[in-house]
């Protein structure tokens, strides 16, 4: 049973028949399972800060209504509208993003959120895929139209957006922004002297960042070396991968999770690997590669520059978040403070996330008779 008829041609009717159906299942797939790890993972962690058992299932799961809504209201735009919606955006959040050093409060030593009325909103989750769809446009268009700068221009916003993002200090956001307009840059067919130019660039900003930063050299040299400093968390994660085994104790039956303080966030993989075993884990992980491999098939078919510049900028942070969060947990790479897409409690993650996923909708949708005037 189907939701609308294929003879309805209401927005919603058009909408259901031209959508990736199987991504748009994927997606709640993953938000089911995201409710049931931050309901297994989170009660330790709320009685520990002195809060109610359900505080935080309760919360995740109120940010994750307006965050669908966001994502299926986006994904109904058409490839202007997308476009339009993300410049906006990214001009709101990128003004956000400059004033969390004025008005922004610290956490860790690093000032990246604004507090309004019953929410933290960090501005740089929103700018991330909102960069990612303004940066296809301007490459998309620069190539289409000899005298628009297009490149010149997105050069000057990444150097921004990076500066901003330095001042915080957030390196990792600041890695996944640049690896996702580096892939752009790439793909646009650009001068390959700029793309390695900008390589060198890029990893002579990490080494700068090694030596600038301490709690950036901290975290390599203990990913390095576990003796050179504290290792709690890696170490109490990689326990609870080991507990698990290839069917875990099963949900709400782990323990290491009542030792990991960031176990409903930023280390939710690992009461996966102890609650859920090495197999659901690996089903896991294949979910988040269906999303990004389809999209990616999806996409490979389109002729619009645009169309294949955006969904490969957005997938490939997709993807990238998803794979620094479980290699962090699993210490295949220094710890990052970064959420498991979908599955880890946040609300601007959550919300940023439904933006995100909403204009790869968007943009994948069947479209017929020449496009929309992207």
């Amino acid at each position: 049973m189907t939701a609308f008829a294929r003879t309805d041609h209401s927005i919603f009717g058009k909408w259901w028949w031209t959508v990736d159906r199987w991504t748009l299942a994927v997606l709640a797939v993953l938000m089911g399972l995201g409710i049931v790890l931050v309901q297994a993972a989170s009660p330790a962690v709320a009685e520990r800060i002195g809060l109610d058992n359900f505080h935080f299932v309760q919360r995740h799961i109120l940010m994750l209504l307006p965050a669908c809504m966001v994502m299926v209201g986006v994904s109904l735009l058409s490839l202007r509208g997308v476009r339009r919606t993300a410049v906006v955006a990214f001009i709101f959040f990128t003004i956000l993003l400059a004033l969390t050093m004025v008005i922004g409060f610290e956490i860790k030593g690093a000032r990246r959120w604004i507090h309004v009325p019953g929410l933290s909103i960090q501005p740089s989750e929103f700018v991330k895929p909102a960069f990612a769809v303004v940066a296809a446009w301007l490459f998309a268009h620069g190539k289409t139209s000899a005298r628009f700068p297009g490149a010149v221009i997105s050069i000057m916003l990444y150097l921004m957006i990076v500066g901003l993002l330095m001042m915080q200090p957030d390196l990792g956001m600041t890695f996944v922004v640049s690896v996702v307009w580096f892939c752009q840059f790439f793909l646009a067919g650009l001068p390959i002297v700029l793309v390695a130019i900008l390589g060198v660039l890029g990893i002579t900003g990490l080494v700068g960042a090694y030596m600038l930063f301490p709690h950036v050299s901290s975290r390599i040299d203990r990913f390095l070396d576990p003796a050179a400093g504290d290792n709690y968390q890696v170490t109490r994660s990689l326990e609870a991968f080991q507990n698990g085994g290839a069917f875990g104790t099963g949900p709400g039956q782990g323990s290491i999770k009542m030792m990991l303080p960031d176990a409903h966030a930023d280390f939710i993989f690992a009461v996966a690997g102890e609650e859920l075993g090495l197999f659901w884990c690996l089903v896991l992980i294949a979910l988040f590669a269906f999303i990004v491999i389809r999209g990616f098939l999806r996409v490979m078919r389109d002729d619009n520059l645009f169309v294949v510049l955006a969904v490969t900028g957005l997938l490939t942070q997709f993807g990238l978040q998803a794979w620094i969060n479980m290699a962090s947990s699993l210490h295949m790479m220094p710890t990052k403070g970064m959420t498991l897409p979908f599955i880890s409690y946040g609300g601007s993650s959550l919300l940023a996330l439904g933006f995100g996923m909403g204009m790869v909708l968007a943009l994948t949708r069947k479209r017929f008779g020449g496009g929309d005037g992207a």
